[in-house]
């Protein structure tokens, strides 16, 4: 079922903007919808790509990694913002090649989210990775990435995703349950 059509907001005036990296964080002026009208913060992002790749075992591979912004290491799969004028699927064989050292053969499309639309536009796209093969030597990622790779048992991402044993976040378990669904798991 397509998503339901956009109703549009009419925007009055950006009042300020900060722009770092590939975000940019507007204040804008902004009357909703029904009516009211009031001052906002956006973050302005270009999309970003996630899969869910899976072994030929059955495996699934996931990401443990430092993310500054809440201080800690957590589960995520492999996933990047999109370049400039770059096609979701691209973005994301580059991500999975970057991030696991994995590329892979299969990919089914698990549809879009938005993983913070209370203050964000951004969008991203998930996949289902499979028909894996390891690359001799994992490409050079980001310079800021820490991260490590792990093979993990559905099973045991299941048993962690339900008792919070380790902190993942929203895309990651959003994609889970799409490729849980999409696979019959």
């Amino acid at each position: 079922m397509p998503l339901p059509q956009p109703e549009e907001s009419i925007h009055i005036q950006t009042k300020d903007s900060l722009e770092i990296k590939k975000i940019r964080f507007e204040i804008n002026r902004i009357k909703l919808p029904i009516g009211i009208e009031d001052d906002f913060g956006i973050v302005r992002h270009p999309g970003a790509s996630l899969a869910v790749p899976i072994t030929n075992n059955g495996e699934v591979i996931i990401l443990r990694q430092y993310r500054f912004a809440v201080s800690q290491r957590i589960l995520e799969f492999p996933a990047g913002t999109l370049e400039a004028g770059e096609d979701p699927l691209t973005s994301m064989k580059r991500e999975l090649a970057e991030e696991s050292g994995y590329q892979a053969k299969q990919w089914d499309h698990l549809g879009e989210m938005f993983p913070c639309p209370g203050y964000s536009d951004e969008i991203i796209h998930l996949f289902l990775a499979r028909d894996l093969t390891k690359l001799p030597e994992r490409p050079q990622g980001d310079p800021d990435e820490d991260l490590e790779v792990l093979h993990m048992n559905p099973k045991d991402l299941e048993k962690i995703i339900s008792n919070g044993e380790e902190a993942l976040d929203g895309k990651s378990i959003t994609a889970w349950h799409r490729a849980c669904h999409f696979l019959s798991l």
